[in-house]
């Protein structure tokens, strides 16, 4: 995207960006109520405004830096409390509750890539545009989706881990979640996160891609 002025950058992800942060964690919420807790719902985190979900950070800092720089962006929102002990099947679920985040960035990406079929039928004033924030909203739900199902606490995958793993082992895994940020940090900063993540996302781009017949520019049309 480097012919692209950072106004267009911004046009193309901001929606992208938003939903998948916002539904990801509205998701949680929503399989929490669903299993037993209430807490989420009482602190109004039912929602897809993106206002009660916002970090100032992971929403708005991170991504904006990263369209200087950068053709992918990411970020994160708000967590949505979970009161564990008001679940009806603890273990079990805080590990369902932690895959319908993943779960809705794969709804999410499916959703996106519908876009892109329906934008390649339209004239190309307007379809090329559908064609780019359909690529960016792929591109964001796949590497949320990934990264989160990733086995480090306090990542969902290191809670689903642990929601499915034997009580000795799942209380070892659990202690890393006070160092969960720092270990992904230190992968981020070695090379190793980008190598994990981005043969996974485009690996599952291009499968839906090949399902819609979709060609891989078209589909990853926001990273050429």
């Amino acid at each position: 995207m480097e012919a692209f002025t950072i106004i267009q950058k911004i046009a193309i992800w901001v929606l992208p960006v938003l939903l998948a942060i916002t539904v990801h964690e509205a998701a949680h919420g929503w399989a929490a109520k669903l299993l037993g807790d209430p807490t989420a719902e009482r602190l109004g985190r039912l929602t897809l405004n993106p206002i009660k979900h916002i970090d100032p950070v992971g929403t708005l800092l991170v991504p904006a830096l990263l369209l200087m720089v950068s053709p992918v962006v990411f970020g994160w929102a708000k967590p949505v409390p979970v009161t564990w002990e008001n679940l009806r099947h603890p273990k079990r679920d805080m590990a369902l509750v932690a895959a319908a985040g993943p779960g809705a960035n794969l709804l999410m990406l499916v959703l996106w890539a519908i876009l892109i079929r329906i934008g390649m039928g339209l004239p190309a004033n307007v379809g090329t545009f559908m064609i780019y924030v359909g690529s960016a909203g792929v591109v964001i739900n796949g590497v949320l989706m990934v990264l989160n199902l990733l086995p480090i606490p306090p990542l969902d995958g290191g809670r689903v881990m642990v929601g499915l793993l034997p009580g000795p082992w799942a209380w070892q895994l659990s202690r890393l979640e006070p160092y969960g940020f720092f270990i992904i940090l230190g992968l981020a900063m070695l090379g190793v996160l980008g190598k994990l993540i981005q043969p996974a996302v485009v690996g599952l781009a291009l499968l839906m891609g090949g399902l819609l017949d979709i060609s891989p520019r078209i589909m990853l049309a926001v990273l050429w």
